[in-house]
């Protein structure tokens, strides 16, 4: 499974203000659910809570709490957060870049 990936993706995606739990499982549960793997949103849900309880609790780890009950997000203080950040805003700007270029309309004219 890969919803540690998909947590990560998540939370850089949500930024500094963070992103709650319940609405990150969701976000997990629909990237990880598809018609031959139907994945249960409550396994989804204890997995992302003990994840994120499991890696914010050390203060040089790549997840933080922020000051509200429940949310999290990538800590930018230590070298893996911003690395981590650095590579998803480059992932971002090269998706851009496709969609860019797929944009022509190549339709043939009827008159």
């Amino acid at each position: 499974m890969n919803y540690d990936q998909e947590i990560l993706r998540f939370l850089l995606e949500a930024g500094d203000e963070g992103i709650a739990v319940k609405k990150l499982a969701l976000h997990v549960q629909n990237a990880c659910n598809n018609l031959f793997n139907v994945v249960d949103f409550d396994d989804v849900y204890v997995y992302v809570r003990q994840y994120l309880m499991r890696n914010s609790k050390n203060p040089n780890s790549v997840i933080e709490r922020t000051d509200s009950r429940g949310i999290y997000r990538i800590n930018t203080n230590v070298s893996e957060g911003q690395q981590l950040m650095l590579h998803f805003r480059s992932k971002m700007d090269e998706e851009l870049e496709e969609e860019k270029t797929f944009d022509v309309d190549q339709s043939l004219s009827l008159f």
